[in-house]
């Protein structure tokens, strides 16, 4: 007779967690926290403890982050034993993760279309900002008057070139992994993890060598969020690797198992998309007199 814990289905059904209650309470602080920090910037004068005006909005937006990364780094290393200690992911488990980061990157992908909707909005019609009264600020032109845009092909075209190589590293060492070649994935994460390192690094000397600020003009403000958020990306699929490269080491991934590194691939190969349109759009179509 079949005992009372033996699993009859393929489908998980997951133990009772906290994680998800510990997660909104980080989230409830980040967001308290950021619209006291965001308030003081207004002028508003904080609070007073014993006497003493403090301003408690990036103490308490830091602490709800770091209760955000306690439950990320929790919650998915309860995940990861569910999949390699328990054997919990089945494949009709493994086709609901599929389909759910699947969904998220499309989730992703409708983000930024927000800020290329930003973009081409006053890029196509900069005429039309008359109607605001800005056209005298970017005179009725894009890019904007007095705006001198990055040169796309310098350090644009080198961060370019370096996503793509890492593209073609993160598909070796997704090959590896479903041939069996522990070495080659391991070889692989290393080298996609230097490259995303080495966009990150780029990313800030060109931020430094900018001939424009992110406020006062619509072209900083959409050149900035744009590519700043892109940025951000890259550097979580740079975490997601990293994570995914100890995984390796530890030998969690096994040509039948490795939805977790399939995952980081994906992800990364989205970022490389994303970057291509940015750097097709912004950079290049975008150009005006190049800053020097």
């Amino acid at each position: 007779m079949a005992t009372q814990d033996e699993v009859k289905h393929d489908y998980h059904l997951v133990e009772p967690s906290a994680w998800p209650l510990i997660g909104s309470i980080g989230a409830f602080v980040m967001a308290i926290g950021a619209i006291i920090y965001m308030r003081t910037l207004k002028g508003d004068a904080g609070i007073t403890i014993l006497g003493v005006q403090m301003n408690a909005g990036p103490w308490v937006l830091l602490a709800g982050l770091a209760i955000i990364i306690y439950t990320m780094i929790g919650w998915w290393r309860d995940v990861v034993k569910e999949s390699v200690v328990n054997g919990d992911h089945t494949p009709v488990v493994k086709l609901g993760l599929r389909y759910g980061m699947i969904l998220f990157i499309a989730s992703e992908v409708m983000f930024f279309v927000a800020w290329f909707w930003a973009y081409f909005h006053t890029a196509l019609f900069p005429a039309d900002l008359i109607h605001a009264s800005r056209v005298e600020t970017i005179g009725g032109v894009w890019p904007p008057k007095d705006i001198a845009t990055f040169d796309p092909w310098h350090l644009p075209l080198l961060n370019t070139l370096v996503l793509l190589t890492s593209g073609t590293t993160v598909t070796w060492a997704h090959h590896a992994v479903q041939t069996g070649n522990r070495s080659g994935l391991i070889w692989g994460l290393a080298l996609t993890i230097i490259l995303g390192l080495c966009f990150t690094a780029l990313q800030v000397v060109e931020y430094g060598h900018a001939a424009f600020s992110f406020s006062g003009n619509i072209y900083g403000a959409t050149f900035f969020m744009a590519t700043g958020f892109h940025g951000f990306h890259v550097v979580v699929g740079t975490i997601f690797l990293i994570v995914c490269f100890f995984r390796a080491l530890a030998g969690h991934f096994t040509p039948e198992r490795h939805f977790g590194f399939e995952a980081a691939a994906w992800y990364w190969h989205f970022v490389d998309v994303v970057w291509l349109f940015l750097f097709a759009a912004i950079y290049v179509w975008g150009a005006g007199t190049a800053a020097h």
